[in-house]
């Protein structure tokens, strides 16, 4: 009796393994991709901005199905910290701590929810900032909630 009531256990879960269905084709896995690796990147790594001048900051983000939103963060690195999406190397300045750092932080929506943008931020670096090593972050993500990143070294002039 108990090997009867094991053999109808194994078939009824066969039987409801079998009628279960894959949704993963309709499902977007892929995360969006980040790019300043084109003539109009900007900046590259290791740039030295000046304080007082203005730049306009542009990165190329693209989706599989459709993307939703990104973000520009600037901030110092005087501690010398890295991200994991960090992109090359550059020579640092000696750690220090900060007095007046630039942190800039925004986020922006992309609304056709297209499948490429390029970004293109107008930023003006105040006059009355600390000078020295910056991370230049950005983020972008999908309609789906993945996210890509990346950061870039650059340094901050008189």
């Amino acid at each position: 009796m108990k090997k009867i009531k094991k053999f109808l256990c194994f078939i009824m879960l066969l039987f409801i393994n079998s009628c279960s269905t894959d949704d993963s084709a309709s499902k977007d896995v892929e995360k969006p991709t980040i790019s300043i690796a084109y003539s109009g990147g900007f900046p590259k790594g290791c740039d030295q901005l000046k304080r007082g001048e203005t730049y306009v900051f542009r990165a190329m983000v693209t989706d599989n199905e459709a993307l939703a939103s990104y973000s520009l963060n600037l901030h110092h690195n005087f501690d010398h910290h890295t991200h994991d999406d960090q992109v090359g190397d550059c020579d640092l300045n000696e750690s220090k701590s900060a007095v007046n750092p630039w942190i800039f932080m925004q986020n922006f929506s992309i609304e056709e929810s297209s499948l490429e943008h390029e970004i293109e931020i107008e930023l003006a670096i105040p006059d009355d900032i600390d000078t020295g090593d910056y991370h230049c972050a950005y983020s972008v993500t999908d309609a789906s909630g993945w996210q890509g990143r990346t950061s870039i070294d650059i340094k901050i002039v008189q």
